[in-house]
């Protein structure tokens, strides 16, 4: 992390507040003792078997095909649940995505959910979003895998959705201004809206107010799975690449095309950000990773020619945009989330009160 990070600043060790915020954090939250993490885990996984008794599956869990889902599926069926995978197409899988998650599935024999959003209906949603300038073109696949796993447990009736976010591979702080807040189906809608875009068919948006009553009313429970046990990722993708058919991508989230092209050329190219110096600096202190050599890699270009012009013409193609209408939206100045109606203020409200009862008790 380097002086282009908004708000950063270093402490007279030469240490960022990013940093050291991560580690405070890591500190509180993750269970030191590896016999009661343990025990701790193992009560977790007796009370989702005895949630699931008598249902055909007793956890939901999101396949992308990424390192991070895949392995909290192989762990589920280690550890002896019934998981349904469930997996979004949005018309981006890269080819080795695809792949892995037929993979996983096969060799793990579990049932797999894939819900098809219809792709001119997305479309016009990422035209949506290019139109507004924000940053966050992203917010469109995050919130509607966030709202179709609870709508797939609600389905089955399901408590239990394991996810592969986790603290040991991304939880330091995102800096702002380098995304948008996933449960923002105001904004999305708002920005849709300015389009002209009506009601959405076979997007599954999902607002604060539904998270609210599907976690907390209704009790379907989100759990970072990952945070239960020790998690390193190049471990991790030794035991996958050997059991179950899977091939890895150069980096974190390259399993969309989209993704690729946008963190790895949009990103860097209009809103000058690079993502990989958070993914990494999450990884070095962790000690899943080596200073020196995230600096080597950053040196280089987040994508090679010959991919990046691959890919290129793959999103003019599929955008219907020529050349010159991505030249045009690269050389537009970004706008913020916020010039559009949103919810933020409402999940920071309730955030605060979320801690004031998480503190009382």
């Amino acid at each position: 992390m380097d002086s282009d990070v908004p708000d950063i600043t270093f402490n007279e060790e030469g240490n960022c507040n990013y940093c050291e915020e991560f580690l405070a954090m890591m500190a509180r939250t993750v269970q030191p003792d590896p016999v009661r993490r343990q025990a701790e885990l193992d009560l977790f996984v007796d009370q989702v078997k005895r949630d699931g008794k008598g249902k055909e599956y007793d956890c939901i869990i999101g396949l992308s095909g990424g390192v991070d889902s895949a392995w909290v599926l192989y762990q589920a069926k280690i550890m002896g649940l019934r998981p349904l995978a469930v997996h979004m197409d949005n018309g981006w899988n890269s080819e080795l995505a695809q792949s892995n998650i037929e993979g996983l599935v096969k060799t793990l024999d579990v049932h797999l959910y894939t819900h098809v959003i219809d792709w001119n209906e997305y479309r016009e949603l990422m035209q949506a979003f290019f139109d507004a300038d924000v940053v966050d073109v992203e917010l469109l696949y995050d919130n509607a895998m966030l709202g179709l796993n609870y709508k797939i447990a609600k389905k089955f009736g399901v408590k239990w959705i394991l996810a592969g976010t986790n603290k040991a591979t991304e939880g330091m702080r995102m800096p702002p201004g380098w995304n948008w807040m996933k449960f923002d189906k105001k904004n999305i809608l708002s920005i849709a809206g300015a389009r002209g875009l009506g009601s959405l068919k076979t997007y599954t948006a999902i607002g604060v107010l539904d998270y609210v009553f599907m976690q907390y009313i209704r009790r379907y429970r989100w759990i970072s799975f990952l945070d239960m046990f020790d998690y390193n990722k190049e471990n991790a993708l030794k035991i996958l690449m050997e059991k179950c058919e899977y091939r890895p991508y150069p980096y974190k989230h390259y399993e969309s095309i989209f993704t690729r092209f946008y963190q790895g050329y949009i990103l860097p190219c209009k809103f000058h950000i690079d993502k990989r110096k958070l993914h990494f600096s999450t990884l070095i202190v962790a000690g899943q990773m080596k200073r020196d050599l995230a600096i080597e890699i950053l040196k280089k270009s987040p994508m090679i020619e010959d991919e990046l012009e691959r890919d290129k013409s793959y999103f003019l193609k599929k955008m219907n945009w020529l050349e010159s209408d991505l030249t045009a939206y690269l050389n537009r100045p970004a706008v913020s989330h916020d010039m559009y109606k949103t919810e933020l203020s409402r999940w920071k409200n309730l955030s605060k009160v979320y801690k004031i009862l998480n503190k009382i008790s």
